[in-house]
C-alpha cells in the first residue's frame, strides 16, 4: 500500500481547481482518497478502482447538491494506492470508521451482539450467554439480535432440556439443588440426579435444535413419551410432553422460521426525507433470532445504493458475517463487496437481491420494519426538536440546544459520593455521553453539595479544553442544568468564570415553596427567578431531564457503595488474592479477627506462607 499525500502550495485552491491539480498526478491504480478542507478536517473518504478516473469525476459538473458542497469545500487531498480493488473498498469503509468525515454515510451504531453458549470445559456443560471474543472451550450459536432475544431461547432451552446456567464454582459447592431443580429448570446435575451421559444427551439435542435440527428431537421426544406413556411411567411422559410444548414455543416466538433459508442476515433499507433505517434480521439454522434496526446518518440526495453499500462495509467490519446476505437494494459494488466478505469469512458469502418466493416475502417483512421504525423516530425527533426550541425561548438561548448537560450528585451523609452527568440533544439521551464523577476532595465536609459541584465541574471543563480546545467536536455543551436555587447558580458561575467559560448559559432548577413537582423555579446569574405554567410542555421535559440525572447518579452511587460493602482491608494489601483473601476469612471469620491475629496464627492458614503471614501481620500492625 503506497501513499501520496497533498501538495504544498503558497496560495491554497480550493474547489474544481484544487482537485484538476491532483488528476494529473494520479494513475489508473486501485486506492483510497481523501477530500480535506482548509483546516485539513477530512470531508470525505471514497474508493476507487481506478484513482485518475475517479478524482477526474469531480471536475466535470453536474454532480448532487451533497456533491457539490463537498467540492466547493476540499482544499487539499490524500491517496492511499492499494494492490487490489477489494483491499481498497476495505480501507475505505475502516478509513470512515475511524474519521467520520461530514460527507460520508455513517453507521453510527456499533455494538457487538450476544451469542448462546454450550460451555465444553466441564463433565456437565453450562449453557449460558455470551458477549465478546469466543476464548472459551464450547460450541457458540449466534448472532442473536438482543439480549432479550437469547433470554427468551434460553428460557425456553431450560424448560425443554434441563441444562444448567449456574457458575461452575456454584455448582461445585451445592449440597441439595436450587431452586431451578424445583420448578423443573435444571435436571439436578450438581447433586448427582442426572448420570453424566443422561446429561451430554441433553446437551447433545439442544446443540441440534440450535443447529436447526429441531423437527427431528421433537420426533425423538414425542417418541420416548408415548414409550413412557405405554409403560405407564406418567410423570416422566408428562415431563416430555413440557419438554415438546418449550421447543414449541421457542419456534412460536421466532414468529419467521424460513424453510428455504437456513443462514442469513435480511437488510432492508428505508429512506424518507434525508433519514434512513436499516432493519437486519437474523436467520441461523432456519430459525429467526431477533432483529435489529439501525439509523445511519445519510443526507437528502444519498442513493440507496450507496446507503446500502456503506452499512454492509460498516457493519461487517468487525462481525462474521453469514453464508447470505439478503438485500432490499442492490449494491455498485456487489462483486467487491462479495469478494470481500468471502475473504474475511474463510467461506463463501453470497449477496442476494431477491425479486420473488419465500427470501422476497423476508425482505418485504423487514422493509415493512424499517418503514415503521423510521416513522416512529421521525414523529420522536419533531417533538424533540420542538422541545429544544421551548427550551431556546423559555431560557432566551440563541437557539435550540444540540447538547443540554444536566449534573446531579448523589450521597449519604458524604460517604461514596458520586456526581452524574446526563447529556440529552435533538435525538434523545446520549446515553455514551453519560459521565460519572467519583467525588476524591478529601477536604469536603459530608453533604457538601457545593464542594462537590465545584469538584464535578472543575475535572468537567479541565477536560473539554483538553480534548476539544477549538469546540468544533460536539463536544461543548449548549445549556447547563443544574440541581440548585441562587447559592449553587452563583457557586457554578464562579467556576466557569475561573475556567473562561462564561458564554454557556447555566440554569439552576430548584423546588419551589412546596417543594413537589410542577413549582419548580429556575435560576440564571444576575436574572430574577422565574416558574413556567404547570402544563407547559417544556417544564415536563426539564423534570424528566433532571429526573434521568438523579437516576443515573443514584443507580452509580448505589454500585460504589454495594461495591464498598463487599470491601474489606483485606483487599488493601500486596499479595492477598481472592483466594488467600477468603482462606484467610474463613480461618478467622472476619477481616477484624485477621487484624488481630499474631504471627504465628496467621502462618497456620493454609495457603499462606511465612512471607505473607509477614506483611498481613505489618499492614494491621503498622495501622496502630
Amino acid at each position: 500500500m503506497n501513499s501520496h499525500n497533498d501538495m504544498n502550495s503558497d496560495t491554497q485552491t480550493t474547489g474544481y481547481a484544487c482537485i484538476q491539480r491532483y488528476v494529473k498526478t494520479l494513475d489508473s491504480s486501485p486506492g483510497v482518497y481523501r477530500m480535506l478542507d482548509s483546516d485539513s478536517r477530512v470531508l470525505y473518504v471514497g474508493k476507487a478502482r481506478n484513482l485518475k478516473a475517479r478524482v477526474s469525476n469531480y471536475t466535470r459538473p453536474g454532480h448532487s447538491g451533497r456533491i457539490e458542497r463537498m467540492i466547493a469545500a476540499t482544499a487539499s487531498m490524500m491517496f492511499l494506492t492499494t494492490r487490489t480493488e477489494t483491499e481498497a473498498l476495505l480501507l475505505e469503509q475502516n478509513l470512515i470508521k475511524q474519521l467520520k468525515p461530514k460527507y460520508n454515510v455513517l453507521l453510527r451504531d456499533d455494538k457487538s451482539f450476544p451469542n448462546i453458549l454450550v460451555a465444553k470445559d466441564h463433565a456437565f456443560p453450562q449453557i449460558k450467554k455470551h458477549r465478546g471474543a469466543k476464548k472459551e472451550k464450547g460450541a457458540y450459536f449466534g448472532p442473536f439480535a438482543s439480549a432479550g432475544a437469547v433470554n427468551r431461547t434460553l428460557n425456553q432451552l431450560q424448560k425443554a432440556f434441563l441444562l444448567r446456567n449456574c457458575s461452575d464454582s456454584m455448582f461445585d459447592g451445592r449440597t441439595r439443588p436450587c431452586l431451578l431443580y424445583q420448578i423443573k429448570r435444571c435436571s439436578g446435575p450438581c447433586v448427582g440426579l442426572i448420570s453424566e451421559t443422561e446429561y451430554r444427551e441433553s446437551v447433545n439435542d439442544a446443540e441440534r435444535f440450535l443447529s436447526g435440527r429441531s423437527t427431528k428431537v421433537q420426533e425423538e421426544l414425542a417418541e420416548q413419551m408415548m414409550a413412557a406413556s405405554k409403560a405407564m411411567e406418567f410423570e416422566r411422559a408428562a415431563g416430555l410432553r413440557d419438554r415438546i410444548r418449550a421447543l414449541t414455543q421457542v419456534q412460536t416466538s421466532q414468529g419467521i422460521n424460513p424453510r428455504g433459508v437456513t443462514e442469513a442476515d435480511v437488510i432492508s433499507l428505508y429512506m424518507d426525507s434525508g433519514q434512513a433505517c436499516v432493519q437486519v434480521f437474523f436467520i441461523r439454522a432456519n430459525q429467526n433470532w431477533g432483529n435489529r434496526d439501525f439509523y445511519p446518518r445519510v443526507g437528502p440526495d444519498v442513493s440507496a445504493a450507496e446507503a446500502m453499500e456503506a452499512f454492509l462495509g460498516q457493519f461487517y467490519d468487525n462481525k462474521e458475517p453469514p453464508q447470505q446476505l439478503i438485500l432490499s437494494d442492490a449494491i455498485e459494488n456487489a462483486d467487491l463487496m462479495q469478494q470481500a466478505l468471502t475473504e474475511k469469512a474463510g467461506r463463501k458469502v453470497e449477496i442476494l437481491v431477491p425479486q420473488r418466493g419465500e427470501k422476497q416475502e423476508l425482505v418485504a417483512g423487514a422493509l415493512r420494519n424499517a418503514r415503521e421504525s423510521l416513522a416512529r423516530r421521525m414523529s420522536e425527533s419533531a417533538t424533540q426538536a420542538k422541545l429544544l426550541r421551548g427550551v431556546a425561548k423559555a431560557f432566551e438561548l440563541d437557539s435550540p440546544p444540540n447538547r443540554i448537560e444536566v449534573y446531579d450528585n448523589s450521597h449519604i451523609q458524604g460517604t461514596n459520593a458520586v456526581g452524574g452527568m446526563i447529556v440529552a440533544g435533538p435525538e434523545g439521551y446520549m446515553k455514551n455521553a453519560y459521565r460519572k464523577f467519583n467525588i476524591r476532595g478529601d477536604d469536603l465536609t459530608p453533604g457538601d453539595d457545593f464542594g462537590m459541584m465545584k469538584e464535578v465541574l472543575t475535572r468537567r471543563f479541565t477536560r473539554l479544553q483538553k480534548e476539544d480546545p477549538d469546540r468544533d467536536k460536539g463536544l461543548w455543551p449548549d445549556l447547563l442544568l443544574i440541581d440548585g436555587g441562587a447559592g449553587q447558580v452563583s457557586a457554578v458561575h464562579e467556576i466557569m468564570a475561573q475556567h473562561g467559560v462564561e458564554d454557556i448559559p447555566m440554569v439552576g432548577v430548584a423546588k419551589g415553596v412546596d417543594r413537589d413537582h410542577g413549582k419548580e423555579e429556575f435560576h440564571r446569574t444576575g436574572q430574577r427567578p422565574f416558574a413556567l405554567k404547570r402544563n407547559d410542555p417544556v417544564l415536563y421535559f426539564i423534570q424528566r431531564l433532571r429526573d434521568e440525572a438523579h437516576r443515573f447518579a443514584i443507580g452509580t452511587h448505589r454500585a460504589k457503595r454495594a461495591k464498598a460493602v463487599g470491601a474489606t482491608p483485606l483487599d488493601e494489601i500486596p499479595g492477598v488474592g481472592a483466594a488467600r483473601k477468603r482462606a484467610l476469612l474463613a480461618h478467622f471469620g472476619s477481616a477484624k479477627a485477621v487484624g488481630r491475629a499474631n504471627l504465628a496464627d496467621l502462618k497456620a492458614v493454609d495457603g499462606i506462607s511465612a512471607g505473607l503471614a509477614q506483611k498481613v501481620y505489618d499492614f494491621f500492625h503498622d495501622k496502630g
